[in-house]
């Protein structure tokens, strides 16, 4: 008995296949485990990673834009370079990664666990890290220009020369920080807690925060 097999029904099958990307070893979908795998430089553009453990990966120089990276394990990965303009990083761990040179402008970054990551020289205009938690984070040299850092808890950061110029920091800890040679200007910091924090050449920083 023969069977006809439609050949609409062999094009949907073979789109279907071709559609999985798999990158020296990583299925690239949702849950995907992909801890310490090399993913440099990958052309990851608008795919969905939430929930995936890339902890310790190498991801320096890729191309995350727009990615779904939420409730993702980027711990101690590296991201230097990368670009993950506008990503989805809600409630992403990046917990001890490096980040340093890295593009994060507009991402989402709400409830973002990034403590004692590197964001040395990254992009975080218009960023949004409402709620996250970056004690001991480095931000040297970083654009936090019109950033959301509400709520935030940065107790211990460095923000050595970084700019914040009309940022948000209503309600965010900065106890322990420095801001030394950082850009203050125009920056939103009511309730904002600067407790033994470092201004020393900071432009139009809170110098008298603790008598008011």
């Amino acid at each position: 008995m023969k069977f006809i097999i439609p050949i609409g029904l062999l094009f949907c099958a073979s789109n279907l296949f071709a559609d999985e990307m798999i990158i020296n070893g990583c299925k690239i979908e949702p849950k995907a485990q992909c801890a310490n795998m090399d993913l440099s430089g990958a052309d990851l553009k608008f795919v969905d990673l939430r929930n995936a453990d890339l902890s310790g990966a190498n991801l320096s120089g890729a191309d995350l834009r727009h990615a779904i990276l939420k409730n993702a394990n980027l711990g101690k990965a590296d991201l230097s370079n990368a670009n993950l303009a506008r990503a989805d990083m809600r409630h992403t761990s990046v917990k001890g990664a490096n980040l340093g040179s890295a593009n994060l402008e507009a991402i989402n970054g709400w409830t973002l666990f990034g403590q004692g990551a590197n964001f040395n020289n990254a992009n975080l205009h218009g960023a949004n890290l409402e709620f996250s938690r970056l004690s001991n984070a480095t931000f040297e040299g970083a654009v936090l220009r019109a950033a959301n850092l509400e709520m935030a808890w940065m107790t211990k950061a460095i923000l050595t020369g970084a700019t914040l110029e009309n940022a948000n920091l209503q309600e965010a800890k900065l106890n322990g920080a420095s801001l030394e040679n950082a850009i203050f200007t125009g920056v939103q910091k009511r309730y904002a807690s600067f407790q033994a924090t470092y201004m020393d050449g900071c432009v139009d920083c809170p110098f008298d925060w603790a008598r008011d």
